[in-house]
């Protein structure tokens, strides 16, 4: 595949090109907000002069958003967290997703967190975009599968990436005294495992289970092994476990 990489930060994008192209790769760079729809429509039409159709979609930008008691964050950077985490992808969703339902081919990969399962105090902002972005793409793709799409969501590992960083750098130390130590424990865990589960479900192997929610570590071949039992129990995706149903 060729690819178009899309981010804010012109270095970090002029950098990740160069890796790619060294490497044999076909890209181009775009700096643009996916929160801005007018922003999306215009790299959209861009990718498709440049490179035809687009037949994957990872949503992969994210900001952690503030951190602390809620009624004492700041609300706008408390709503930007939910325009970044959630309406970007929907954003991205709703400009690809017109070209794919004509041609009824394409994939689309929201990364989303685990922190998306679980209450997480003090972080009300990125857990509540990221339990929106799980439901939404198991919406979405019982919208998309007549039209041959595939949707999934996934937990891409515990990597310390800038925004973790800059998040314990920040009020993490006060608020979320046990991120640090989670990042120790994953201390050598690289993008590589999430990378490779991106692959994984943009190969097509995973159709079958479009809609669902994957974390590394999880073998993406011991999830196909067991399909049928997901698709039987309604595993890996958000549910009320509730005794009367």
């Amino acid at each position: 595949m060729s690819v178009a990489l899309v981010d804010r930060r012109e270095n970090e994008l002029k950098e990740t090109l160069q890796l790619l192209e060294s490497s044999g790769g076909k890209g181009t760079a775009i700096a643009a907000d996916i929160s801005d729809a007018s922003q999306v429509q215009k790299w959209t039409k861009a990718i498709e002069q440049k490179f035809g159709p687009i037949d994957l979609l990872v949503n992969n930008a994210a900001v952690a958003g503030p951190s602390g008691p809620t009624w004492e964050t700041d609300a706008a950077a408390w709503w930007q967290c939910q325009e970044v985490n959630l309406r970007g992808p929907f954003l991205g969703c709703h400009a690809v997703l017109p070209g794919m339902i004509a041609r009824r081919k394409g994939r689309i990969i929201n990364v989303a967190s685990a922190a998306g399962t679980v209450s997480v105090p003090y972080l009300s902002a990125y857990v509540t975009s990221k339990a929106a972005l799980i439901r939404f793409t198991e919406t979405l793709a019982f919208e998309v599968r007549p039209h041959g799409i595939s949707v999934f969501a996934m937990h891409p590992g515990a990597v310390q990436t800038p925004m973790n960083e800059e998040l314990l750098a920040t009020a993490g130390k006060q608020w979320l005294p046990w991120l640090e130590y989670i990042f120790q424990q994953a201390e050598n865990q690289t993008a590589e495992p999430g990378a490779n589960m991106v692959l994984f479900l943009a190969s097509g192997k995973a159709d079958s289970l479009s809609g669902r929610f994957f974390m590394v570590p999880d073998d993406p071949n011991d999830l196909m092994s067991r399909a049928d039992e997901i698709r039987q129990k309604d595993l890996y995706t958000l549910r009320l476990r509730h005794p009367k149903f």
